[in-house]
């Protein structure tokens, strides 16, 4: 059973059911700090792709998603300038200039970017702010109230489920400065029931706090719980039934512990359905180390048209670990991975791959799955790189027939995403240049005799691809040559090194009197 309708059915048989009508709560978030990892994009696939689950099943439910724009702009990213930055270290993301014009703060800067990445994979969940519809609005004020009143009980948790302890002073807010703005730098104390004392004095490396001390009311958005307490609060404000996370949240003493711990003891309330899931990861690396080029959700998300995004985000089982670069060979074989399932469903298998298969469509494409032949990435690859060939024709070549319009325009759209990666991530084994004349290279005596006797083979008998591979690997033995050595020296004298796409094909690409010209020139 594909990984989506397990949990899918799991939810429908352990998740308390709602009232008639009333659609189960799905939930996500991410705090908006900067440009937003690629890692976090498994979290919205994982959470909409169960949503798509449970419809397919007939259950009724609804993708929330939260842009945290109230935590605190906690460290400068390495793309902003500090200058224009480093007085606003503390604040919450809210309060933070955009880095670019028409964008109401920081948070909505990086929101509206990484939105866009969902809209591109087909998820769209509804969405709320943090600070303007939970916090201002009032909806967790009840909540704060609850965790001041009951701090004893919140620190005995924490010590007792994480092994974090507080002092007897300590509360589980974290208070808006009046003075200077910044949340990171408070310390707050002595709830009276309606108002908490402050002081404005800690903060880390960067972070000044401005030293202000004074009282205020924690409700309507002047103080924020903290994570494992709002986590949890969370949860109650918002009516959550599915709500999963990376694994490590969900370890003993973990941050999803925790919070089930206040769920359950501090509001009396049942924690959501949890969905734990493996590391994204970039080159091999998790996302906290994983920074460079074409690491971030939207530089990733521009490699691929919607179906492969969606193949990248959940194809393999919540269980496995993701791992892409780039700059390797993990985007062609990525296509190819999709090209195979697309085989299969036009073989008419029915089976978790075909599954699979419907899953990556975008959702309003789903009923009449099309599957259109597509030519291998790595071709397409290689010919948009050849000025001499045409794409068209050589894909229909490739395919033994005509293609049709969805073939063309699928053909099209994967040549243009080629192109980008040439451009962009490529390794230089991917990228070729076609010779306008002999290199300088050397060839052994039994790579000049062969390209010799190909010459006059080509020349005389005008072979097609399968011809002309048939005729390569007989040479093995006439030579003698291993293929390998033959290969080589036609890479070599075409394309100056020492690697290319399959020979025979690449050569009846090619006009044959110039074939043999440069055949001949090298045979010499």
């Amino acid at each position: 059973m594909f990984w989506a309708d397990r949990i899918a059915e799991e939810i429908q048989n352990t998740q308390a059911k709602k009232t008639p009508g009333e659609p189960l709560i799905i939930r996500d978030e991410k705090t908006l700090s900067g440009r937003v990892h690629i890692g976090s994009t498994r979290g919205v696939a994982i959470h909409g792709v169960v949503g798509e689950a449970l419809t397919s099943a007939g259950v009724a439910n609804e993708y929330l998603y939260e842009l945290n724009d109230f935590d605190p702009f906690d460290s400068i990213p390495g793309y902003l300038d500090e200058t224009v930055y480093t007085e606003h270290l503390g604040k919450p993301l809210y309060m933070v200039p955009s880095p670019e014009k028409g964008y109401e703060n920081y948070a909505e800067f990086y929101g509206a970017e990484f939105i866009g990445v969902h809209k591109h994979a087909g998820f769209f969940p509804r969405y709320y702010r943090t600070y303007a519809d939970l916090y201002a609005a009032g909806k967790m004020d009840d909540l704060i109230r609850t965790a001041l009143e009951k701090k004893d009980e919140v620190r005995r948790i924490l010590k007792e489920v994480s092994g974090s302890e507080k002092d007897a002073s300590w509360l589980p807010v974290s208070v808006v400065c009046e003075q200077c703005g910044k949340i990171m730098t408070t310390r707050a104390s002595d709830f009276n029931g309606e108002t908490v004392a402050y002081t404005c004095d800690k903060g880390p490396d960067g972070c000044v706090p401005c030293g202000h001390s004074g009282r205020v009311s924690p409700f309507g958005g002047k103080a924020k719980l903290f994570w494992k307490v709002d986590w949890a609060a969370k949860w109650i404000a918002m009516g959550v039934d599915v709500e999963g996370g990376g694994k490590d949240h969900s370890t003993k003493g973990g941050s999803r512990d925790v919070s089930n711990h206040i769920a359950r003891e501090l509001y009396e309330a049942i924690s959501p359905f949890d969905i734990p899931y493996e590391f994204f990861l970039v080159g091999g690396k998790k996302m906290s180390s994983s920074k460079g080029r074409g690491t971030s959700a939207k530089e990733m998300s521009e490699l691929f048209p919607p179906e492969v995004f969606r193949l990248l985000l959940i194809g393999k089982d919540i269980r496995e670990q993701i791992n892409i670069d780039p700059s390797g060979d993990s985007v062609p074989r990525l296509y190819d991975w999709y090209d195979e399932l697309a085989a299969g469903v036009r073989e008419g298998k029915e089976d978790d791959y075909a599954r699979l298969y419907a899953y990556c469509q975008m959702p309003e494409k789903r009923a009449e799955l099309a599957v259109p032949w597509q030519m291998r990435f790595r071709e397409v690859a290689f010919i948009v790189q050849m000025p001499h060939l045409s794409l068209l024709e050589e894909a229909e070549r490739t395919k033994g027939s005509p293609l049709t319009e969805d073939e063309v325009r699928a053909l099209e759209e994967r040549a243009h995403y080629a192109r980008f990666w040439l451009s962009t991530y490529a390794p230089e084994e991917f990228k070729y240049t076609l010779q306008d004349a002999l290199p300088s290279v050397e060839l052994s005596l039994e790579q000049k005799s062969a390209l010799g006797t190909l010459a006059s083979f080509i020349e005389h008998e005008h072979p097609d691809a399968e011809a002309l591979h048939t005729r390569m690997h007989e040479l093995k033995e006439e030579v003698p040559i291993p293929p390998k050595d033959l290969f080589q020296a036609i890479y070599k004298v075409f394309l100056n090194r020492t690697s290319g796409p399959k020979a025979g094909w690449f050569l009846a690409g090619l006009p044959r009197e110039d074939v043999v010209a440069r055949l001949k020139e090298a045979a010499a």
